[in-house]
C-alpha cells in the first residue's frame, strides 16, 4: 500500500469515528428531549454494571445505524449516480435509509422481546407516544449520517473535479509550450545556414561541371525547400509525400558526399497513405550523417523500411567519428514530443556495437 492509499484509509477511518461519535451523543441528546427531568434523575442513580450495560447497547446501536447507513450511500453509488440522477438519487436514498432505520428498529424490538424485556434502564418500558418519538428520531438521525456522508462524497467529487481540471490547463499549456518549441525547431531546420550553404556551394560546382545536373540539383534543392515552407507546421503529413520529400533530399545528400553513404529505402505500398510527423525522415538521415564517417571504401548504410506493426523504422550501421560532434539530441527529442501529443504509442530507440535504429509509430 503506498503513501496516498495510507492516507485515504486513515481519513476514511477518522470519518467513520467521528460519525459513531456524531451519532452516540446525537442519540443522547434525543433521548434527553423526549424524556422528562424524573427520566434523567433515575439515570443517574442507575448502578454501574446498569450504566455500562446501557451505554455499550446504545453505542453498538449507533454503530450498527452507522454502518447500514453507509452501506447503503455505497450501494447506491454504484447504480444511481448523482450527477446523472441527483433527484432520483435523492429520493431513492432517503427511502433506503427510512427502510434501513426501520429494520435496525425491528430487530432491536425483536431482540428485546426475545430477552424477555428486561429492565436494566429507566427507558426500558417506554409509552406509545416516547416509542414513537424514538423511532422519528433514529430516522432522521440515519437520514441526517447520509446526508453528512453525501456531503463529504460530493465536496470530494468537487474537489477531484477541480484538480482535474486544473491539471487538464497545465497539461494545456506544457503540450501548447512543447509545440512551440517543436515549431521553433522546425523553423531552424528551414534555415539551417550550413544546409544553404553547403548546398550552394555543392550547386555552384555541379554547373561549372555538367549543366544538367547542375538543374537537376537546383529543381531538388527547391523541393526540399518548398516542403519544409508547406508541410513544417502540419501535424501529419501522408507517408508518401514525405518520401517524395525525402527522394529529393537524398539527392542533394548524395551530390554532396558522393559515394560514402548508402540509402536503402524499402516501404510496403499498403502503408503509403498512413501519416507520420512532417521532416521526420530528414532528422533521422541527419542525425546519421551527423554522427557517423562517410568514406567509398566503407560506405555509411542507411535503411529506410516499414514492418508489420504499422512502424517506421530508420537504421544504420555505426563508423564513429574519430573526434565526436557535440550532441544536444534536439532532432530526436523534437520527434519524441511531437508524438506525445499526436499518438499513444511510442517512438523506439536502440543502440548496440553495430547499429543505431529508431522506429516510429505510422499513424491511420
Amino acid at each position: 500500500m503506498n503513501h496516498t492509499e495510507e492516507t485515504t484509509v486513515r481519513k476514511s477511518k477518522l470519518k467513520t469515528v467521528l460519525l459513531i461519535t456524531f451519532v452516540f451523543i446525537g442519540s443522547y441528546a434525543s433521548i434527553f428531549i423526549i424524556y422528562p427531568t424524573s427520566y434523567w434523575n433515575d439515570y443517574v442513580n442507575l448502578p454501574y454494571p446498569n450504566l455500562i450495560i446501557d451505554i455499550s447497547s446504545n453505542l453498538l446501536f449507533c454503530v450498527a445505524l452507522l454502518m447500514l447507513s453507509l452501506f447503503i450511500d455505497r450501494l447506491l453509488d454504484k447504480k444511481i449516480s448523482w450527477m446523472i440522477h441527483p433527484i432520483r438519487r435523492l429520493l431513492i436514498q432517503i427511502l433506503f435509509q427510512i427502510l434501513g432505520a426501520i429494520l435496525i428498529i425491528v430487530a432491536l424490538a425483536i431482540i428485546y422481546y426475545a430477552l424477555g424485556r428486561p429492565t436494566v434502564t429507566p427507558h426500558a418500558n417506554v409509552g406509545l407516544r416516547q416509542a414513537l418519538y424514538i423511532m422519528i428520531s433514529i430516522i432522521l438521525w440515519s437520514l441526517m449520517v447520509s446526508a453528512l456522508n453525501t456531503g463529504d462524497f460530493l465536496l470530494r467529487n468537487w474537489k477531484n473535479a477541480n484538480i482535474k481540471a486544473a491539471q487538464y490547463k497545465i497539461n494545456a499549456a506544457e503540450n501548447k509550450q512543447l509545440l512551440a518549441e517543436i515549431e521553433l525547431q522546425s523553423l531552424k531546420l528551414q534555415l539551417d545556414p550550413h544546409f544553404v550553404f553547403n548546398n550552394l556551394s555543392v550547386l555552384s560546382e555541379l554547373i561549372l561541371k555538367d549543366q544538367q545536373l547542375g538543374y537537376d540539383f537546383t529543381e531538388n534543392f527547391a523541393k526540399v525547400y518548398r516542403y519544409l515552407l508547406v508541410n513544417s507546421k502540419k501535424p501529419l503529413v501522408l507517408l508518401k509525400e514525405e518520401l517524395e520529400f525525402l527522394d529529393a533530399y537524398l539527392f542533394l545528400i548524395k551530390n554532396r558526399i558522393g559515394d560514402g553513404c548508402d540509402f536503402k529505402i524499402d516501404i510496403d505500398p499498403s502503408k503509403l497513405n498512413m501519416s507520420i510527423p512532417p521532416i521526420t525522415l530528414q532528422l533521422f538521415i541527419e542525425n546519421a550523417l551527423k554522427h557517423n564517417r562517410t568514406e567509398e571504401e566503407n560506405p555509411l548504410i542507411v535503411q529506410v523500411y516499414s514492418n508489420e506493426n504499422d512502424e517506421l523504422i530508420v537504421s544504420n550501421n555505426l563508423l564513429p567519428l574519430i573526434k565526436k560532434a557535440p550532441s544536444t539530441g534536439i532532432g530526436l527529442k523534437n520527434i519524441i514530443s511531437r508524438y506525445a501529443l499526436l499518438s499513444d504509442r511510442e517512438v523506439f530507440v536502440e543502440e548496440n556495437n553495430e547499429t543505431f535504429t529508431v522506429k516510429v509509430p505510422l499513424i491511420k
